[in-house]
């Protein structure tokens, strides 16, 4: 009788030397995302003109074309509604309510934290930065709190990413490009939707698809470490967080 031999995993070092490499990776990667909010960030902050000069054209022109055209005023209000709380509360009580039915209580537990922790932390910026609304004579909409940055483009980068990873393993073929497309198309009208009512300064919008992606690339960094501890491949992020959620290849 033979004796088959089981190889270990391929492995660069003991357990904590590998979590402390996978860490630093990840931290490289946020830090690549954040700085680019931090010198935004600083710009407002510092009141660049340049920046201010783009807020202000940008601000007046959009305000002057939405008041005069209502039937663009109520598309805009349109498509802020569909980034609004309300809407992905009901939407990712659905998604959660999916994958805890098909027993990925882990994906469930990353997208309610992704989620709402993004909301907690778009709250605290907001207080810390502190930005004033634009001011405008005769608004077509008004909003409550801060500016910096903007609730809704933040929440519009972060729900959409991860509806992406979480979908990614069941769509195939055209219809993952039609999705991405279409996310990707909603997200930057979302924003634009914002700036368009009066209620933010582009670099509002800007700052929180930025912190957005950061706050997403954290917390898939450490969705896949936690993969990693227990065993699971790595995986591309083009296949999704839980490439086994997919349809499998028959084994014959």
């Amino acid at each position: 009788m033979s004796t088959v031999t089981r190889r270990a995993p391929a492995s660069v070092g003991p357990p904590e030397r590998r979590f402390g490499t996978r860490v630093l990776l990840a931290g490289g990667a946020l830090v690549l995302v954040a700085v680019p909010f931090a010198l935004l960030l600083f710009l407002v902050e510092d009141k660049w003109r340049p920046l201010e000069r783009a807020d202000a054209g940008a601000r007046d022109d959009l305000h002057g074309y939405a008041a005069d055209h209502g039937p663009f005023v109520t598309a805009m209000r349109l498509l802020s509604d569909v980034g609004s709380a309300p809407v992905y509360l009901a939407t990712f009580a659905v998604v959660i309510w999916w994958l805890l039915s098909r027993r990925l209580a882990r994906l469930a537990a990353f997208v309610a934290v992704t989620v709402l922790g993004s909301s907690l932390l778009n709250q605290v910026v907001k207080m810390a930065v502190d930005r004033a609304r634009p001011v405008l004579p005769d608004p077509v909409a008004h909003a409550n709190g801060m500016s910096f940055p903007s609730g809704h483009a933040q929440a519009a980068m972060v729900a959409y990413s991860v509806l992406l990873l979480v979908l990614l393993p069941v769509l195939r073929g055209a219809w993952r490009s039609v999705f991405v497309s279409v996310a990707v198309l909603i997200v930057l009208a979302i924003g634009f939707s914002r700036v368009a009512l009066g209620v933010h300064y582009v670099t509002d919008v800007v700052a929180g698809y930025v912190l957005g992606a950061a706050w997403v690339a954290a917390m898939t960094a450490g969705f896949n470490t936690w993969r990693a501890d227990r065993g699971q491949r790595k995986t591309p992020l083009e296949e999704g967080l839980e490439p086994e959620a997919g349809p499998q290849p028959d084994a014959r």
